[in-house]
């Protein structure tokens, strides 16, 4: 009787253990799954505000052509590059997302383009992923966990969490300085869709005040790869040295338990010097340790005491 009942708890563990390894899997793939080539459309709209009086911005639409790339792939950390390509020579190194399987770090936004590390607790995180959203400049833009869910065939993760003001609206906006993002991705025959319920925050010392509600949807629909020819080679060439850009941050991010960034100074915007630099590294064909010391150089004046 004893040794059937150790079996049979044998068996059940091997059964639990096989089902979270597949699960695992399905969700690595699902992961995988939003890179490549897509148009993009973007929409936003404010679609509630707790004071009457409030004036509605105008909504929101745009759409760009994105390949999206994994330059890293293990098994609890998928790493996607975005590349925004303009035409058939110009193309913007866009958005970063890294995927960490069940991890304690976390790099919280707080306001005024401020950040500050956290550990969460390993219950917290058991059998979920967070995702690391990085700006243009590979500096840190939001991060947030959740479980990828596999129900009926459909592949899906959401999270909710704080992040800087949206790029199109941070350079025309001051009445808000929060954005909380409650995010919602769901996998698509066509590609993937980018779901948000948004509120603007105004954040002082007093507390969090809500100025509005916001609608976004993103939604990325596959295309032929044959409009990402140059944003293809282009890549090539600069891959290396945005590997040695993220290395600098990543060891800025390890060594750092609150993080500030100003992202002008002496009239010069992070992103234009850390691109400016790559194109010099292509060129003069810089080494890793040449790269490394000009993007610390470089970092240096934008990172905030």
């Amino acid at each position: 009787m004893k040794i059937l009942t150790l079996i049979l708890v044998l068996t059940g563990m091997a059964t639990v253990g096989a089902h979270a390894q597949n699960k695992l899997e399905q969700d690595r793939q699902a992961i995988k799954a939003l890179a490549g080539f897509y148009k993009v459309n973007f929409n936003y709209a404010e679609v509630t505000a707790p004071d009457t009086a409030y004036k509605f911005s105008k909504p929101y639409k745009s759409h760009a052509n994105e390949w999206a790339e994994i330059i890293v792939d293990e098994p609890k950390r998928i790493v996607i590059q975005h590349m925004l390509a303009i035409d058939d020579s110009t193309v913007i190194k866009h958005w970063r997302q890294d995927w960490t399987y069940e991890d304690t770090d976390l790099m919280l936004y707080t306001q005024d383009n401020a950040w500050k590390k956290a550990k969460v607790s390993p219950a917290d995180v058991k059998g979920k992923w967070t995702q690391k959203v990085y700006q243009v400049d590979d500096s840190p833009r939001y991060q947030g966990y959740g479980t990828w869910s596999h129900v009926g065939g459909r592949d899906a993760w959401q999270s909710e969490t704080d992040s800087p003001l949206p790029r199109r609206e941070s350079t025309t906006r001051n009445d808000y300085n929060v954005l909380n993002r409650g995010s919602r991705i769901n996998i698509t025959k066509e590609g993937w869709m980018f779901e948000q319920d948004n509120k603007k925050v105004i954040r002082t010392a007093n507390g969090d005040k809500l100025l509005a509600v916001e609608k976004g949807y993103e939604e990325f629909s596959k295309i032929a790869p044959e409009k990402f020819a140059f944003a293809q080679k282009w890549w090539a060439s600069q891959e290396k040295y945005w590997a040695d850009v993220r290395a600098v941050w990543a060891d800025i991010l390890a060594n750092n338990s609150n993080l500030k960034v100003q992202t002008k100074t002496n009239g010069k915007l992070l992103y234009e010097v850390l691109f400016a630099l790559g194109y010099q590294s292509v060129k003069e064909k810089w080494t890793t340790a040449q790269n490394q010391e000009k993007v610390k150089a470089g970092l240096q004046p934008y990172l905030v005491k």
